[in-house]
């Protein structure tokens, strides 16, 4: 018998495009059933504030547990939970408030619930403003690593309003500086000058880093929506640093302080392959020290560091691939970086 062909026919733009709004926080009218998924935290602080500008037929409240540890699948469950609970349907809508945490977890529990529904990022943290609110990357962790579950789902809007910063604890704040700071080393050298000469703990300097920061996330999703290529390069620093993340547990350092020392191990390597000069590692490790982000980390074991990279989601069997920054303003992805050269930089990390 012969074999047969049937094939589905699927070739079908789909528009994605959605308006990052920074300014105060709007009158947002939704005509469906909203669910506000947040921690303890932000609610506390800040939930009222949000339900005065929100009007929909129905509000519910979801709060899961504070930071990095609890983005699992247990919280997941929870959320969804719930939504069933209140039957919540593929009209519905999920509002994502809170950090890169709730974020990653609203959108990912968004893009699975009945199989997928719309949702908001309404981020009150500068790492979320600037970074995990924007590009629809969403998903949660597990044992084996960070953000090894998840999906590419896009919100519908952002809102990014600084009045949430104000409560914002300096380490948080400086977490999000990180996140700045690597979005202008790899694609805007003047933007990086812009931050050596300007403290950004002003407010108003702030909005301007913060827009700056989201154009050129905005740009490089656009180019690169589901990471194939350039949009990978936004990921200078976090091959190093969810190594980080996972040998200490997600508990001693936050994402952007695991980023900070990420990127000054990515700009050692760098200058070992001459891709950039110690002058220039060296004015980015300044800028990292200034908001006072940890550059440094002790390894306990070179060997068992490197493996862990095999964990990565850009690497494959046989190869990892690093994301170089090439002096200021540019970035390479390599695949081909010889190991021992790469054991050579964790060495200089090594615990003494």
């Amino acid at each position: 018998m012969l074999a047969m062909t049937v094939n589905i026919a699927l070739k079908h733009e789909v528009d994605n495009s959605y308006p990052i709004i920074i300014d105060s926080l709007q009158k947002i009218t939704l005509k469906t059933k909203v669910a506000i998924v947040t921690n303890p935290k932000v609610a506390g602080l800040h939930l009222a504030y949000l339900l005065e500008k929100i009007e929909a037929s129905e509000v519910y409240i979801i709060t899961v547990p504070d930071g990095e540890n609890y983005k699992n699948l247990e919280s997941l469950n929870i959320i969804l939970e719930d939504l069933f609970n209140h039957r919540f349907n593929r009209n519905s809508m999920l509002i994502a408030f809170g950090g890169g945490v709730i974020g990653d977890m609203t959108g990912f529990v968004a893009s699975v619930y009945q199989r997928g529904i719309d949702f908001i990022q309404v981020p009150t943290t500068l790492l979320s403003q600037v970074d995990a609110s924007v590009g629809g990357k969403t998903g949660i962790n597990n044992r084996f690593g960070k953000n090894l579950i998840g999906a590419f789902h896009q919100p519908k809007a952002v809102y990014i309003d600084p009045h949430f910063l104000k409560t914002l604890p300096k380490r948080e704040f400086a977490a999000g500086v990180a996140e700045i700071v690597k979005m202008a080393v790899t694609f805007d050298k003047e933007f990086f000058e812009w931050l050596e000469k300007n403290d950004i703990h002003d407010e108003e300097l702030m909005k301007i880093a913060i827009e700056k920061a989201v154009k050129t996330k905005a740009w490089v999703v656009a180019q690169d929506e589901k990471e194939r290529g350039l949009r990978a390069a936004l990921n200078y620093g976090h091959t190093f640093g969810h190594v980080i993340e996972n040998e200490t547990k997600y508990t001693k350092y936050l994402h952007g302080e695991s980023v900070a020392i990420g990127m000054t191990m990515a700009n050692d390597v760098a200058c070992e392959l001459g891709l950039m000069t110690q002058d220039e590692a060296g004015r980015i490790k300044k800028l990292l020290e200034h908001y006072a982000l940890p550059t440094t980390y002790d390894i306990v074991d070179v060997e068992l560091f490197y493996e862990t990279f095999f964990l990565d989601k850009k690497s494959s069997d046989s190869s990892i691939t690093f994301i170089i920054a090439k002096h200021l303003g540019g970035v390479v992805m390599r695949d081909d970086i010889d190991a021992e050269l790469i054991k050579k930089v964790l060495t200089t990390y090594k615990e003494s």
